[in-house]
């Protein structure tokens, strides 16, 4: 147990004096969650829009004014004839052109409806769809104001309700999924040139001739990890809480020890990586090819898994960080106890020992 004890020391001071590893460790935690948290986002806002007025008379006015004061809009230009829309969106500044009809507020009053156009720029399908959403959304509360006194018959008007995100933040979507990126590869990059490292610096027949077992070779490799990861989770978490609001509506024990759990698993998957490369720079390209397009294509951070072809969803079944995307989403955003996510909690301990198992396994008992 001494010796055990004193290898675990070794690899703290070896961390310690690897300034590059320790800025892996928290410099790129830290750059990616503002990174991700700030630049990647679905929301827009400050959009350029253009207005051509027809009518220039009060409800338009009102409606104008409406949009100009939402956060999501910039009213850039007034254009006065519809030969303009396509020039000025050409040049790519303008996104959308609100297009107000003759006599506005003249058949709004008599003939109870009135139309606008809405134009957008669809070269970005996604926005355009987001800014007519946003611009609908406007104008829908501006109906609902000025019908406050007068009855209407029969008007049909949908309600909708979004639970756990009321306000649509894209932030409570992309920091579970940052902060599992985060884990994952760092935790799986630095474990995964461990013993690679060894190897090359050729103190790998050290070990060999130590009286040191396998397991403890393993254990005593991820123990350090473990400890520098969740001070990872804690930077990350406090982050989100503070800078980014993210809310935590369930157990901060139990989204923890779920943390500390993918940890292990994230750590475990790397020694099993450095088991089988030769190399650091092996170790490193498996670590980052290997994890991360899978980690950010096949765990629903971005994408929805139900969306995707059914080979692919059986995939996604063996990345760890679909599970724990679910499990923190749970804990965060729906504040969900461990009854609801056990069977998530099970496989991340089922792999967890299968990679324990196959470091173990794969471990060279002598140098080939």
């Amino acid at each position: 147990m001494k010796r055990f004890k004193g290898f675990i020391t070794k690899e703290f001071y070896h961390i310690f004096r690897d300034k590059r590893s320790l800025f892996i460790l928290f410099g790129m935690p830290i750059a990616q969650i503002m990174l991700f948290g700030f630049a990647i986002t679905n929301e827009i806002n400050n959009v350029d829009i253009a207005i051509l007025d027809h009518a220039k008379d009060i409800n338009t006015t009102e409606i104008i004014n409406k949009i100009s004061a939402s956060k999501h809009f910039n009213i850039n230009q007034y254009i006065e004839k519809e030969s303009d829309i396509e020039a000025i969106f050409k040049k790519g500044k303008i996104k959308a052109v609100l297009n107000f009809e003759n006599d506005f507020s003249k058949k709004l009053v008599k003939e109870h409806q009135a139309s606008i156009q809405l134009i957008t720029d669809a070269t970005d399908p996604n926005t355009a769809n987001t800014i007519s959403n946003y611009l609908n959304a406007i104008l829908i509360q501006y109906q609902k104001e000025i019908n406050q006194d007068i009855t209407l018959n029969y008007q049909i008007i949908p309600q909708t309700r979004m639970v756990f995100n009321p306000e649509l933040k894209s932030v409570y979507m992309f920091v579970p999924g940052v902060m599992t990126i985060i884990l994952m590869l760092v935790s799986a990059m630095m474990t995964s040139i461990s013993i690679t490292k060894e190897k090359e610096l050729g103190t790998m027949e050290i070990l060999l001739v130590s009286p040191i077992k396998p397991i403890q070779v393993i254990v005593g490799k991820v123990f350090p990890y473990i400890f520098l990861s969740i001070i990872n989770a804690i930077i990350i978490v406090t982050l989100s809480l503070f800078i980014f609001k993210m809310p935590i509506q369930g157990s901060i024990l139990l989204l923890g020890l779920e943390s500390v759990l993918f940890i292990i698993t994230a750590l475990s998957l790397g020694i099993l990586i450095s088991t089988i490369s030769e190399t650091q720079q092996t170790a490193m390209m498996i670590s980052l090819m290997g994890l991360m397009l899978p980690v950010i294509l096949l765990s629903g951070f971005i994408f929805p898994i139900s969306s995707m072809p059914l080979p692919l969803q059986l995939i996604s079944n063996i990345i760890p960080a679909k599970w724990f995307i679910i499990i923190i989403k749970g804990i965060m955003l729906k504040g969900v106890g461990i009854q609801f996510i056990w069977k998530e909690t099970l496989i991340l301990i089922g792999m967890t020992v299968f990679f324990i198992v196959l470091s173990v396994k794969n471990y060279k008992i002598r140098l080939e």
